[in-house]
């Protein structure tokens, strides 16, 4: 036990040894929640169900019709009727069972597309600090795997154990019309049944949690080595070995708990085998017995002995159906721990809807930290079983009503690590305002909390006027524009990777915001122009095409506020004079935060903020900074005089 390295809720302990809930009432209301909406259709499979076990009750008493009647009397025309009857019961049965199959599976993939869509939704609401703590691939496993596992649950394993019930019971009626001195013996083997099922269902639910973190590590590991980026860095430090080694130690792991857990099952279902055999011989000893001395018919031993083996055969189907309901809600656990895990950045219950006119920008005494702590790497596992202990949403209203003036040591426990504290500065409407100061100053995080991806620790921050807290997410989404230092591209063509920023533009409006990054030329010269696919993540183009059309899909947008970071350090000068000067067309009559590399932009700012150590330590102009002793004038004497 210990505390977790980095992220959100690394100041919290936690000890893999507390047992999680199982299934309980909680758990199955949550899951009954997604089956609300579908109750009609399972009505219909209940009727189906009633039907289908009334009707296979039906084969044993025609047995014994055929055996102590048809037969003795040599009635050939109740022989003839007896075989049609035969023949129309499974018929029948399979009629009715295609209807089945289809309204269990509209319930199951129904009740699946809901869990998967509020999953992928409450996913697509978690705060970018969400995402910097979680492995993609493990979300994908959360996604797909557990999805997948909870879809068994409904589909197969509650339909068995409902029909079942229903055969069980109604077997139960007629054996004990027949013989209620035999069918108390048949069920005095019961506690046999069950209580193995108990412990084997702990054991191979354990078995499949298990399972499913393997596989999620599994995932994870595809998902960063099987990418362009992962992929690269593999291949130059020749690690390919070291990467088969960490994959195969999780499919290992997923190998040999797939073998226990078959093993395991085996083992149960052949205790279940000779538990029902006994019984069955046990029941046609003494029933054999009572024929012998005349108190039965052939007839009603044949027809009790098929009850039996139809009452033993749900019985083990229920026991072994007990196992797999657990297994199965393993799934469910797992997909309910990531919609329990609380969302961050929320809005208000009115927000403000309307665009932002002016853009005036102000942070008031902002700070930003994080709590940092040694111990283990955290993951999704450990995000979601701390959200399920209810300690996140501790931790995500701790500090938010802390008075301005910034966060101390001893406000959270743990090691806190500021990244701002106690920011303020204002940007008039239309200004330039640049960002300028040493790595791991806080520039980024100044650019990330304006459009809400983080929100601050303490202090606020607002735009004309109002705490961005108040507008709505879309509202701040549509009237900020962003180009990040890392660009990114979906592997799709260039007309719909300008098109995420605005669907409905039309092509004129494309190649205007194409002209104003100076990157039409250049897509026009491509053999499919517009339609050109630019690969993985964008991999296909250059890193000085690849920022100039990322910048022509902010000018799409249309922002009043930009932010940008310039990120030209590393491209060729053609590429960062284009780039330079498409972004001093698309600066223009906008509210404008840059993070400033280049001189040109820094002399062309009417402010400047100097950053350091998560503190503004100057702002003013190039020429006011240059009259006083401090950072900026260090930073321009070596780093951006020529």
């Amino acid at each position: 036990m210990g505390f977790h390295r980095g992220g959100w809720f690394s100041y919290i302990r936690y000890d893999d040894q507390i047992e999680k809930p199982g299934i309980n009432k909680e758990l199955m209301s949550r899951v009954w929640e997604f089956a609300r909406p579908y109750w009609f259709q399972v009505a219909s499979l209940l009727i189906t169900i009633l039907v289908i076990s009334g009707i296979s009750l039906i084969s044993p008493l025609l047995y014994r019709d055929l055996i102590d009647n048809a037969i003795p009397n040599q009635d050939f025309g109740r022989l003839n009727w007896l075989a049609l009857g035969m023949i129309a019961i499974p018929l029948l049965n399979g009629l009715i069972g295609v209807w089945q199959r289809r309204l269990n599976s509209s319930i199951g993939e129904g009740v699946i597309y809901d869990l998967r869509r509020n999953l992928y939704s409450h996913l697509q609401r978690m705060s970018l600090r969400f995402f910097t703590g979680t492995r993609t691939g493990e979300l994908m496993s959360r996604l797909n795997n557990d999805v997948i596992g909870a879809q068994r649950a409904i589909s197969n394993t509650l339909v068995t154990i409902i029909s079942n019930v229903v055969t069980l019971v109604a077997t139960l009626i007629i054996m004990i019309t027949l013989e209620w001195r035999l069918t108390l013996l048949g069920l005095a083997i019961l506690p046999l049944f069950f209580f193995p099922a108990r412990r084997v269902g702990k054991i191979l639910r354990d078995l499949r949690r298990r399972s499913l973190e393997h596989n999620a590590e599994m995932n994870a590991s595809m998902n960063e080595t099987l990418n362009v980026s992962g992929a690269l860095l593999v291949k130059l430090f020749g690690r390919e070995d070291q990467e088969l080694n960490r994959f195969g130690n999780n499919a290992k792991e997923v190998r040999d708990i797939g073998i226990r857990s078959a093993v395991v099952g085996h083992w149960f279902f052949m205790l279940l085998s000779v538990v029902s055999a006994v019984g069955s011989a046990v029941i046609f000893w003494i029933g054999g017995h009572l024929v012998l001395r005349g108190e039965f018919t052939i007839g009603t031993i044949v027809a009790f002995g098929t009850y039996l083996s139809q009452m033993y055969g749900p019985l083990m189907a229920l026991t072994n159906a007990q196992v797999q309901f657990a297994e199965s809600m393993v799934s469910f656990e797992r997909v309910f721990e990531v919609l329990d895990v609380p969302v961050e950045i929320k809005e208000t219950e009115d927000p403000i809807t309307s665009p932002i006119i002016d853009g005036l920008v102000k942070f008031d005494r902002v700070s930003f930290g994080y709590y940092a702590a040694e111990g283990e790497k955290i993951g999704l596992d450990e995000i979601a079983r701390l959200s399920w202990r209810g300690n996140t949403e501790a931790f995500l209203k701790r500090g938010e009503d802390k008075p301005s003036g910034g966060l101390t040591d001893d406000d959270r426990p743990g090691l806190l690590r500021f990244a701002l504290n106690d920011v303020s500065f204002a940007i008039n409407p239309g200004e330039l305002a640049a960002l300028v100061g040493p790595s791991g100053a806080g520039k980024t995080t100044v650019t990330y909390l304006l459009p809400r991806l983080y929100d601050p620790s303490s202090g606020s921050i607002l735009i004309d006027g109002h705490n961005i807290k108040g507008y709505s997410l879309k509202t701040l989404a549509n009237t900020i524009g962003m180009v990040t230092q890392e660009t990114y591209l979906f592997y799709d063509t260039i007309r719909a990777n300008l098109l995420y920023a605005k669907p409905e533009a039309s092509d004129s409006e494309i190649i205007s915001a194409s002209k104003a990054a100076n990157i039409d030329e250049f897509i026009r010269g491509l053999p499919d122009g517009y339609d050109t696919v630019v690969g993985e993540r964008g991999y296909r183009l250059s890193g000085g095409e690849r920022q100039r059309i990322a910048i022509a899909r902010v000018v799409l947008r249309d922002p009043k506020i930009l932010i940008l970071d310039e990120a030209t350090s590393s491209l060729d000068s053609l590429s960062e004079k284009l780039i330079q000067n498409a972004l001093e067309e698309i600066m223009r009559d906008r509210t404008s935060l840059v993070i400033a590399h280049r001189l040109s932009t820094i002399l062309a700012a009417d402010k400047i903020l100097v950053m350091d150590k998560g503190k503004l330590v100057q702002q003013g102009t190039h020429q006011e900074l240059l009259t006083q002793d401090g950072l900026y004038q260090t930073l321009y004497e070596t780093q951006y005089k020529i």
